[in-house]
């Protein structure tokens, strides 16, 4: 059964629109190419560098199934046809003749022309955060300890001599591009095992952040005047990439291959050695779940992070501790691990430590763990060498910050290294960073030094360019509610230039407005299509086990429309989400950059993001304007821009505090107040309904007629009129 034929049966659409129409929907399956920056110069130095390896490493023959392999991309996909076999199997056979080719590996890094040229062609842009006496220091050893001085007066005055411009250029860096995945294997020597799960999942083109990211992960040297023979070192990492460009499998397989060959060099200790923190559940439960078919037979352990989970051993408990009751609390523990029956209170007293490998938690869990009853210090995980912040900007945003710097600091190993990522990142991250860095240094003499490297795929903060902006005046909340009543009827859209088709998300301001929205949107689905069922609601105030069942029913096709708060916003990955509807306008620009990334993930073409505003949202709606401008310059689309230049002169500039507390509250006149008075007008006005129109106009109808009667009696005018008890609020469709 299409369910577009029943939503759209009193529609007369000519065939060949549709199906040209169909054809680029992200719905529809694999897109070309994962990447969104490219050019002809480019592709052919990487071509050069594929045919060279492969007539190397095999016969002739095996450039032919190449562009099949590349034909069949299907990279959020199970991975199980018949491409992905063919991969498998090369993989296999160019891993067997590993030994015979590690001599020829080296011929094969290109030179700063030709890394330059594919970075620059993928908008890749690496750089050295470190102080410019730090990288002077590395690029030019010192000859002789007693003119360190000297040289370090030099250097200082050097710098002061250099130009912004001159500044920037000595901070560039130009790294090893990874131009397939199949070097994974060949060139970074990463485990067998794990390489065969990639090959299985059907990667095989690295997106730009794959591209730059895991080379610099992976040990590959930063600079081409580096000697080959030095030792590589992982920097500590920032990264800034478009939304749905593969940033989970970017900071999983270096960190799954460290904990690998760890394994294999001390088999003897176990414990957490890595951590990921994502700022919601929905995004943690999916990062688990990919490095779940990554893991499959390496022998790494990812978990999730749950409720009462012990995360660390706390050695001092009982000499830290000054009352009894946590003497016996230990004692009891220590009795319960000799004996195989113990009661079940002294069990959870003492729960067993996990053996996990990969902690991904969101930080209000993990901070509770490392904190027992709130009364004891913050216990320490010495054995993590690798802490990863997805979505870094909200993580150390006010509200998570704290949280989130307790965790860092709980990692107590000299070796640990950070990387944080995120699609929009401000540079105030960026001195956070680097200011807990230096306290690492100046806290533990036993701390490593190394560098901090930022890498940006684009422009930073931007959209991405492959889906279409729609920026809609609505004028009133009404005028909202009859826009998005045209996106759910094809046949009233068809009068308007907005067309979008299910599955597509719903944002909106506050968890109340998200459920009076679903409220009165649940029938406008006819019941041969599914009716209510095909709509529904997600916030924070549900349940666990409602939010992962509707998650669930969305990826499984049974749920067509998702009306949601900012909570899926960020780093949700769905399987052809065909747009993104802003019902209300988001609280700052990074919030709309992540919201529209919701649709035209992984390269994906035909996404479209609805935004409507009123006459309240004017003063709010430019810096949304200026980003919708900026990703359609990326597009190379000027003759069809959404936001003309005439609209973004005209709108008001914010000013720094009312960004502050847009950010903090969102638009003013659709904040949650229990003060309000529901009798008010103009909160009326900026209400959605949760009841129908029928119930509606009964409901004024009565309450009408009361009023008009009680007037009557106390004035003694029969003839009186009766007053709208609705305070000017709509009454709905009339069908």
């Amino acid at each position: 059964m299409d369910a577009f034929k029943l939503l759209t049966r009193s529609a007369k659409f000519k065939t060949g629109a549709a199906s040209s129409s169909a054809q680029t929907l992200p719905s529809k399956g694999k897109a070309e190419t994962p990447q969104l920056f490219h050019n002809a110069e480019a592709d052919k130095l990487v071509a050069e560098q594929n045919s060279g390896k492969k007539r190397k490493r095999g016969p002739v023959g095996d450039d032919e199934p190449r562009s099949e392999d590349e034909a069949d991309l299907d990279f959020f996909g199970s991975g199980k046809g018949s491409s992905v076999a063919k991969a498998t199997k090369k993989d296999q056979v160019e891993s067997s003749h590993q030994d015979e080719a590690s001599g020829d590996e080296e011929d094969d890094s290109m030179d700063e022309v030709q890394r330059r040229t594919i970075l620059n062609a993928h908008k890749i842009k690496v750089t050295d955060l470190r102080d410019l006496e730090e990288i002077q220091q590395v690029q030019v050893p010192t000859e002789e300890p007693k003119k360190k001085k000297k040289k370090k007066q030099q250097k200082e005055e050097a710098s002061q001599t250099l130009t912004k411009k001159e500044q920037k250029k000595a901070r560039r860096l130009f790294p090893q591009p990874l131009v397939s995945f199949k070097e994974l294997r060949s060139k970074y020597k990463i485990s067998r095992r794990l390489a065969e799960n990639i090959a299985e999942q059907g990667f095989t083109v690295p997106t730009e952040v794959q591209l730059g990211t895991l080379p610099l992960l992976l040990g590959e040297p930063t600079a081409p005047q580096k000697p080959k023979t030095e030792e590589t070192v992982e920097p500590d990492l920032l990264v800034v990439a478009p939304t749905g460009s593969g940033k989970t499998l970017s900071f999983l397989i270096p960190v799954i291959n460290k904990i690998v060959r760890h394994h294999h060099e001390q088999q003897e200790e176990r414990g957490i050695f890595s951590i990921v923190v994502a700022p919601t559940k929905e995004l943690a439960g999916q990062i688990v779940n990919e490095g779940r078919k990554l893991v499959q037979g390496t022998g790494v352990k990812i978990t999730l992070m749950k409720k009462g989970m012990q995360v660390a051993e706390r050695t001092n408990e009982s000499a830290s501790g000054t009352d009894d009751v946590l003497n016996e609390d230990s004692s009891d523990a220590s009795e319960s691990e000799d004996e195989g029956n113990a009661p079940e209170k002294k069990s959870k007293n003492k729960a067993a430590v996990t053996k996990s490998d990969i902690i991904v938690t969101t930080p209000l869990l993990l901070v509770n763990a490392l904190t027992e009853h709130r009364t004891k210090p913050l216990a320490s995980l010495p054995l993590v060498r690798n802490i990863v912040l997805d979505e870094a900007d909200v993580l150390l945003d006010p509200l998570f910050r704290e949280q989130t710097l307790d965790i860092w600091r709980a990692c107590t190993h000299p070796e640990l290294r950070a990387s944080l990522w995120s699609a929009t990142m401000g540079s105030n991250i960026e001195d956070l960073t680097k200011s807990l860095i230096k306290e690492r240094k100046e806290t533990s003499a036993q701390t490593k030094s190394y560098p901090l490297i930022r890498l940006v795929v684009g422009l930073k903060d931007s959209a991405i360019p492959n889906i279409q902006h729609k920026l809609v005046y609505a004028a009133t909340e009404q005028g909202k509610l009859l826009g998005l009543r045209q996106l759910l009827r094809p046949s009233a859209a068809a009068a308007s230039d907005v067309r979008l088709r299910p599955p597509f998300l719903i944002f909106t301001q506050t968890i109340p407005r998200a459920v009076a929205l679903q409220s009165e949107l649940r029938y406008d689905i006819p019941p041969e299509a599914g009716g209510s069922s095909r709509i529904a609601v997600l916030h924070s105030e549900m349940s666990d086990g409602q939010r992962s069942e509707i998650m669930k029913d969305f990826r499984k096709g049974e749920i067509w429309i998702l009306v949601t708060t900012d909570l899926l916003a960020r780093g949700v990955d769905f399987r052809g989400i065909n747009g993104v509807v802003n019902y209300d306008i988001p609280n700052s620009a990074a919030v709309y950059v992540h919201r529209v990334g919701r649709t035209g993930r992984a390269g994906r073409e035909g996404g479209v993001a609805v935004t409507y505003y009123t006459k309240e949202d004017i003063p709010y709606v430019k810096s949304i304007a200026n980003i919708i401008d900026v990703s359609e310059k990326l597009r190379g689309t000027e003759g069809e821009k959404s936001v003309q230049k005439w609209l973004l002169d005209s709108l008001p500039d914010l000013s720094k505090k009312n960004k502050k507390e847009l950010k903090k509250h969102g638009v003013k006149a659709r904040q949650t107040n229990s003060n309000v008075n529901e009798g008010d007008k103009k909160h009326n006005r900026t209400k959605i309904s949760t009841k129908s129109g029928f119930e509606r106009r009964m409901e004024n109808k009565k309450k009408g007629a009361i009023t008009a009667s009680r007037n009557r009696k106390s004035t003694g005018n029969p003839a009186a009129e009766p007053v709208d008890s609705d305070g000017g609020s709509w009454d709905g469709l009339d069908d």
